[in-house]
């Protein structure tokens, strides 16, 4: 392998696909990025065996060829050189990285032993705006559990009901659902959290069309010249949809803003009692107010003005509201629920395709 690539490139690539391989795994070449030249490209990949992710840029290649190499110190070497060319040259399993001022050699392991992820040949495949794909992402997979003894709430799970895609995450004590518009496909999918946080890292600056294939055990997203491939996990995802209330007893419209301000004061009082703050919402004064107690700081009530229909109290932990309301994205904000211990609901007043649902903690 002989070829010239630019720095600039070379530590894009590395920084993209460099986060998923594992220095603790027991396989050492599982913490290795395999390098590759194809199809008059340069391609870089690192898997963990659940999640794997290639990068393709431009190279300028002489001779063909691969090898891999430690993915920590290729990605720090590479984005501690100035930008400029770098020469690439191998030598048995020694990596060359030549450039005006650097010479350097990285000892490797031939590439033959590195696993690969099996291509999906006969799955189905759709297609998803990266824009709307990056907002959902965000809107959803911080609301997915991280406790692996309950292994389906870790995952996203992707679906399509009376043909229309739906992405969802919960850890049961909330429950983030968005809409991705109309989709031909019948797809039912339940994908790690961790594979979408690093798909929500590539879609970030990537504007076209995502596309998508799924066989039963793993999904392929392909944005522009990334590729990320995950092991669907197995599991039935609960029946979710029953917990989001249609209609409510208490009911309030606010501006996003006075919420999360009230929000925000009433959590500094409710450290000691693990982010519980109590909401009243009074249709008689038209306000939402939040109290929270804590009893060696103190106490404290806020107060935002509304539009309500309904009077009750409801006790939330403010930090899942918090996250709750920054997920949404218009100006103003309807909070319904119905009963103390029932689920509560947040939406935008101005979207219909995103609603985030709070479990209720005892008074």
């Amino acid at each position: 392998m002989k070829l010239q690539v630019t720095q600039e490139n070379l530590n894009r690539a590395l920084g993209a696909v460099a986060r998923v391989a594992n220095s603790r795994n027991t396989l050492p070449i599982l913490s290795n990025v395999l390098i590759k030249t194809t199809n008059n490209r340069l391609s870089l990949s690192a898997t963990n065996l659940d999640i794997a992710i290639t990068q393709y840029i431009g190279a300028k290649i002489s001779e063909e060829g691969s090898i891999t190499v430690p993915a920590r110190l290729m990605q720090d070497f590479v984005s501690s050189l100035p930008a400029g060319v770098i020469d690439l040259r191998l030598e048995d399993s020694k990596l060359h990285i030549a450039t005006d001022q650097y010479k350097s050699v990285v000892n490797g392991i031939m590439a033959d032993d590195f696993p690969v992820m099996p291509e999906i040949t006969e799955g189905k495949s759709w297609a998803v705006d990266g824009a709307s794909l990056k907002r959902a992402l965000q809107q959803i997979v911080f609301a997915a559990s991280g406790d692996e003894s309950r292994p389906v709430l870790t995952g996203v799970y992707m679906h399509t009901l009376d043909g229309e895609l739906f992405v969802t995450a919960t850890d049961s004590y909330r429950l983030a659902e968005k809409s991705l518009g109309k989709n031909s496909q019948d797809v039912q999918v339940l994908i790690p959290a961790t594979a979408m946080q690093d798909l929500l890292r590539i879609v970030g600056d990537f504007d076209g069309e995502v596309e998508v294939t799924h066989d039963d055990q793993q999904i392929l997203f392909h944005a522009g010249d990334v590729d990320l491939v995950a092991r669907l996990l197995e599991g039935k995802y609960p029946d979710y949809r029953k917990l989001i209330p249609s209609q409510f007893a208490v009911s309030a419209t606010l501006k996003k803003a006075d919420f999360v301000n009230i929000t925000k004061v009433s959590s500094l009082f409710a450290r000691e009692s693990a982010g519980s703050v109590t909401i009243h919402v009074d249709e008689e004064t038209q306000q939402v107010s939040i109290r929270s107690i804590a009893s060696q700081l103190g106490e404290n009530t806020a107060t935002a003005s509304a539009k309500v229909t309904g009077s009750g109290n409801i006790t939330l932990n403010s930090r899942y509201l918090l996250d709750g309301l920054q997920a949404l994205t218009g100006d103003e904000v309807l909070f319904g629920f119905n009963g103390k211990l029932e689920a509560t609901l947040l939406k935008d007043t101005t979207h219909n395709d995103y609603s985030h649902i709070i479990m209720p903690l005892k008074s």
